[in-house]
This record gives C-alpha cells, structure tokens and sequence, in this order.
C-alpha cells in the first residue's frame, strides 16, 4: 500500500497492520511512486521464496 506524504515522498506501508501496535509496518520512503511500485513488486517476490 503506498501513500503519498506531506513532504511529496511516498511510503511503501505493509498490506496488513501490525497486530502488537495496530498500525501498518512501514516498508521504505521513496522520491517517486514508480520506485515505491518497483520496491512493491521486489518485496511480493520475495514474500514468496
């Protein structure tokens, strides 16, 4: 789940929330969505190994 931030970044955030604090984990900060999307794939891939 990406979102973009006040300051024109966007964060990746974990699809699930952490069930300890309740809040989504987060998984990286990027300049660009395309990057955030990039890094989106690259962790579903590795999920799966």
């Amino acid at each position: 789940m990406i979102r973009k931030l006040k300051s024109g970044e966007y964060r990746l955030y974990s699809r699930k929330k952490n069930p300890k604090t309740g809040k989504r984990r987060n998984l990286g900060t990027f300049k660009t969505r395309a990057a955030a999307e990039e890094h989106e794939r690259a962790v579903q891939f590795f999920k799966r190994q």
